[in-house]
């Protein structure tokens, strides 16, 4: 396996992952946190989703009702034993996973990055996959997919919105894993807002803010050059409001925000302090408080993250931000053309 630091070498190229064929097989995999009883039907309703896509489903070993090691589905090293078969395994072509949790820097350093870059696969996920993304970004250029999981996302979160709007995000989901043209422009929603107006171009990068700082620290950290002239997506669950303002310093310490040319913000969910309409300070004004007087626009409340259900945010494709506007579109496609079986 490759574990040589990132720090210090040149970024690598943008790694698409090959594009998916009605009928191929996607895995659900717990690449986090355990599966609870009550989440069971979750992963039935995803396989549901995934089918009526036109995918096959399975279901990965670790993914087991009552199979925990304190707070993750098993020891970092099986998740990562797991994953790394999946990734080996030509006949899986894409990876969803089933939820977050606090797992994935525990096995950071066991991911088989060679077997990504000999065979590039979607992975879905967020919160604490989007830690994964991040990392597999910085060392191979790999596109990950900041997008539903099972049992907070597909099988949660979908089934609690119209018929009409299901059917909207599945065609988007299937467009973009299979599709070699771009998505063009996301379907927005009456909560986006303007919170500085202006427009951007520029690669996608992002994910929980809590993990983008806390990846930074590491020799897994995303090289600053790929933040040049970036559309920085986050969203953050949990905490104080004041922790939020923190994470934001930390990406301005570390040069983030003076490198990015716009901000997409998601939906805020159980954060103490940014309870209701009148919070005080509201979210957008701890945005503006840490951009200071760096001019870049920025949209707010965009369903990215915990809020759900996701509009799936492909990290390093080139998006087109305009915040007066309120739109946000996809310029280049995630995956590319498969050759071959």
């Amino acid at each position: 396996m490759d574990t040589a630091p990132v720090t210090g070498s040149a970024p690598p190229e943008l790694l698409r992952p090959r594009a998916l064929r009605p009928g191929d097989l996607v895995v659900i995999a717990a690449l986090s946190g355990p599966l609870a009883a009550a989440h069971e039907p979750n992963v039935e309703r995803t396989v549901l989703v995934l089918q009526r896509m036109g995918f096959r489903v399975r279901r990965a070993p670790l993914l087991e009702v009552g199979r925990s090691r304190w707070w993750s589905a098993a020891r970092p090293a099986e998740i990562a034993a797991e994953l790394n078969g999946l990734l080996r395994d030509p006949e899986v072509r894409a990876i969803v996973a089933n939820d977050g949790g606090q797992t994935v820097f525990g096995y950071l350093d066991l991911i088989d990055v060679e077997a990504i870059r000999a065979d590039p696969k979607p992975i879905l996920g967020y919160s604490d996959i989007s830690l994964l993304h991040l990392a597999l970004h910085a060392r191979t250029g790999l596109v990950g997919f900041h997008a539903d999981m099972a049992t907070p996302g597909f099988g949660g979160n979908w089934q609690t919105v119209s018929p009409v709007r299901r059917g909207e995000l599945e065609s988007l989901y299937f467009r973009l894993l299979t599709g070699t043209e771009a998505i063009g422009t996301l379907p927005a929603s009456p909560s986006w807002e303007c919170w500085r107006p202006g427009r951007a171009e520029g690669p996608l990068i992002g994910g929980v803010i809590n993990r983008i700082a806390l990846a930074q620290a590491t020799r897994f950290a995303v090289p600053l050059e790929r933040f040049d002239g970036a559309v920085l997506f986050w969203e953050e669950l949990g905490g104080l409001s004041s922790y939020v303002w923190s994470y934001l310093h930390v990406l301005r310490h570390a040069g983030i925000l003076d490198r990015s040319s716009g901000m997409v913000v998601g939906v805020p969910r159980d954060i103490a302090g940014l309870e209701g309409p009148d919070a005080s300070p509201s979210l957008a004004e701890i945005v503006l408080d840490v951009l200071g007087d760096r001019d870049i626009p920025v949209l707010g409340n965009v369903e990215i993250g915990h809020a759900g259900p996701n509009l799936p945010m492909p990290v390093g494709v080139r998006a087109g931000l305009d915040a007066q506007q309120q739109t946000l579109t996809l310029l280049e496609p995630a995956v590319r053309q498969r050759t071959g079986g």
